[in-house]
């Protein structure tokens, strides 16, 4: 059995499916970029959209980071009960949400948000927003949101004729992030944002901050020297997705699954669907509880089968029809599967969407010994 097995072994949420962090791996990953930002010079400003947790937060901040990255105006206001003081809505606000971010900053906290475009900078000065700063969105090729780099000088001049503070600039690649062949493509993206900070400077307008990165390019974000502040997030708890393109830090979390039913030769099926794991990006990974090389397939809101590794072949071809065909088989023996009741574990595909299924992480010692920490940052409705 190799250590994650061993540690995975020693863990027992009350129920599942739970999502389990390694706190040793996740501390040893906050230590780690932490550690890169600080010898690059650039300031660290974690993605809070990844986990949803403000205990998490305040352990980046605890180590050094200087903020928190914000997706939602009700991430703002959680991180901003938790007493997270500095904070950046790093996409495009709603109308109704500048109200509230106004209400956050007059309460004490720093706040800034991301605007691409001179009707976003309107709908900020009639909701009377003015204690915010306001950063211009670049679009870096992502093409989610964000200014063209020619219109950009033209935003940043109709935020400071709005008498808002213009904060400086954001830039995210996210198109870029679980791409293993991205390095011509960030160089050019580089490239780009010099000569629009160049232009403005020239103007008088340096930005005071480039805030931008991720996870999977931060080395390159990090060399590349045009950042000030990395708001990279899954680094913390990792997930497959990361991992496969080359992302170098430790998997942290993990789901674990209960068997339910063992019936049948081709696989086993766990009380782990839709519901408990994010569906986009790589299929969730099975890392202790199975036989080596089983495979993840959802099989419903609530369920999930383990397929054998001999049978991915027919899986692929027949589909559902491949259990009968081995049913029928008795050439294929039954594999050695988990009792009814076992647990099995497995990394996420995507660690975002698949923490904002839960309520809660169980941060579990190499003991086993296990602390929740609340998912406490997801969607408000009201």
């Amino acid at each position: 059995m190799d250590a994650l097995s061993e540690f995975l072994a020693r863990v027992r949420p009350p129920r599942t499916p739970a999502l389990a962090v390694r706190r040793e791996a996740m501390m040893a990953n906050l230590r780690a970029m932490q550690a890169a930002c600080d010898s690059a010079g650039v300031r660290l400003r974690p993605h809070g959209k990844m986990a949803k947790c403000s205990r998490l937060a305040l352990e980046q901040l605890r180590l050094g980071a200087i903020g928190i990255c914000c997706q939602t105006v009700g991430e703002a206001e959680a991180y901003a009960r938790a007493g997270v003081r500095d904070l950046l809505i790093s996409a495009p606000v709603p109308q109704w949400g500048w109200r509230i971010l106004e209400e956050i900053a007059v309460s004490g906290a720093e706040v800034a948000a991301i605007v691409d475009s001179e009707a976003q900078v309107a709908q900020a000065g009639m909701a009377g927003a003015f204690s915010l700063s306001l950063l211009a969105d670049v679009d870096g090729g992502q093409h989610r949101s964000g200014a063209r780099f020619a219109d950009v000088p033209k935003l940043v001049q109709a935020i400071i004729a709005a008498d808002f503070r213009w904060g400086g600039l954001q830039c995210y690649l996210g198109h870029l992030q679980a791409e293993r062949e991205r390095a011509s493509a960030h160089q050019a993206a580089m490239e780009h944002l010099r000569r629009l900070i160049a232009g403005l400077s020239s103007q008088g307008l340096r930005p005071a901050v480039v805030s931008g990165g991720g996870t999977g390019t931060a080395p390159l974000d990090l060399a590349a020297a045009v950042f000030t502040e990395l708001q990279a997030g899954s680094y913390a708890l990792m997930d497959v997705q990361y991992g496969d393109a080359g992302a170098a830090f430790e998997p942290a979390l993990f789901l674990a699954a209960t068997v339910v039913s063992s019936q049948r030769k081709s696989h086993v099926t766990v009380d782990a669907g839709l519901k408990a794991l994010a569906a986009d990006g790589p299929a969730a990974r099975p890392v202790a509880g199975v036989p080596q090389g089983c495979r993840f397939r959802f099989m419903g809101d609530e369920h999930a089968a383990l397929l054998h590794p001999e049978a991915l072949g027919l899986f692929a071809e027949l589909g559902l029809s491949a259990v009968d065909r081995i049913e029928a088989d008795p050439a294929f023996k039954r594999p050695e599967w988990p009792a009814d009741g076992a647990l099995v574990w497995l990394q996420p595909g995507h660690v975002d969407p698949t923490v904002n299924l839960h309520d809660g992480l169980w941060v579990a010692d190499e003991d086993g010994a296990l602390e929740f920490w609340p998912v406490d940052a997801r969607r408000q409705s009201r």
